[in-house]
């Protein structure tokens, strides 16, 4: 941090609000800096909007300029609020919307010209299209009903059959126009997500091993740790969530989007198979398990007891082991060179940390069931980690 920041975030300690303004200032400037960089989902929000802005001109172009109309108001409106985060939402959203809009601005006439007056054409269509707008077939786009006969009503125009047409005619322009440019000017591509997601759930993964295996090695660890180790198996699970969105992003990014066009996007072309997803599950429900299993023989009211000595070591040894392979295996999904490593020598340390620690077990077994419970539970918890870690290698081909 430079001193100028530091200076000011002494200034601004304490004083909640400016140090609000501060952090999100702070923040818009972390997003500036990484759209700069390189490419990420700073970047994409500016593509986007600066699509958004260009759709926009372009319906105002042709509806005001070359087609000459006064009240070119619908067309950018339309074509600004449909270049949407993926071809195939603007698409769907294009016909809800349409939909919308002819329904608002039939509605809106029809009001006109039982009451003709404005105020009263609103007082009889808007409570009738806010109702409209819940029905769930036009999604979040229902309240363009109302919307529109808002602006149908203070353009001060006659109703008329061509005055309607008009209208509807100008949102079909924007329509076109909006779905267009998202479909042909850099459509959106959302893999970038899915393999960011999945190769931070191995990373963050491994952290909580190593720190399981480390507070394992300290002398004394209480409730407060475990309770450390829960709030990081629950981050975990969290991800899992993240992963699980940002692959649903993905594939229906790809819906509706011309090849060529995505290699002009320059947009990554594949992401790792669903079967990654699964695995780092069932990771996850591993890792949590094991947390758990940690908790509770921690707790002193309850009956189950942590192995204590040399095999306690051995255990945090394998879970560091396990820890550092969750890490290579993130850097292989980022595509990334991971540290050269025998692989030999891996499997040999792993088989000697096991077979240590099945000798291990058995002498725990004559100072008590409950230890020797734990330390099964714990073992096999790690077996599992093991296998979905590190599969064969013909399984880790992508």
């Amino acid at each position: 941090m430079t001193a100028v920041a530091s200076t000011a975030r002494e200034v601004l300690r304490g004083r909640r609000p400016l140090s609000a303004v501060w952090r999100e200032a702070c923040a818009v400037g972390r997003a500036v800096r990484a759209a700069w960089q390189g490419p990420g989902r700073e970047r994409d929000l500016v593509v986007q909007s600066l699509k958004a802005a260009g759709a926009a001109l372009i319906a105002w172009t042709v509806a005001g300029v070359w087609l000459g109309d006064p009240m070119a108001l619908m067309a950018p409106w339309v074509a600004l609020v449909l270049v949407q985060a993926t071809v195939y939402s603007s698409v769907r959203q294009a016909g809800q919307q349409f939909a919308a809009i002819c329904v608002g601005a039939l509605v809106a006439s029809a009001a006109q010209a039982l009451t003709d007056d404005n105020t009263g054409a609103l007082v009889l269509s808007l409570p009738v299209l806010m109702l409209i707008a819940n029905w769930s077939r036009f999604g979040g786009q229902g309240i363009y009903t109302a919307t529109t006969a808002v602006f149908v009503l203070a353009s001060g125009t006659a109703v008329s059959a061509s005055a309607v047409g008009h209208r509807v005619g100008q949102a079909a322009l924007g329509a076109v126009i909006g779905v267009a440019v998202n479909a042909f000017v850099l459509p959106p591509i959302h893999l970038r997500d899915v393999r960011e997601n999945l190769a931070a759930l191995p990373r963050e993964a491994g952290d909580v091993l190593r720190s399981v295996a480390a507070d394992l090695r300290e002398s004394e660890w209480d409730a407060q740790t475990t309770a450390g180790w829960s709030s990081d198996a629950a981050r975990l699970q969290r991800r899992l969530d993240a992963l699980a969105s940002a692959r649903s992003w993905s594939q229906e990014s790809l819906r509706l989007t011309y090849g060529p066009l995505r290699a002009l996007r320059r947009a990554p072309t594949a992401v790792p198979p669903e079967d990654e997803d699964q695995r780092w599950s069932r990771v996850t429900g591993n890792i949590t398990a094991l947390t758990r299993t940690l908790t509770v023989a921690a707790d002193e009211h309850r009956t189950p007891d942590l192995p204590e000595g040399p095999v306690l070591d051995l255990y945090a040894r394998l879970l560091k082991l396990i820890g550092d392979a969750c890490h290579g295996e993130a850097d292989r999904l980022l595509g990334e060179a991971a540290e050269d490593r025998p692989e030999e020598e891996t499997e040999a340390t792993m088989e000697e940390l096991h077979r240590r620690l099945q000798d291990g077990l058995r002498e725990q077994a004559g100072q008590g069931a409950a230890r020797t419970a734990v330390l099964g539970t714990l073992l096999l918890q790690a077996e599992n980690l093991w296998s979905e870690i590190v599969p064969e290698p013909s399984t880790r081909e992508q």
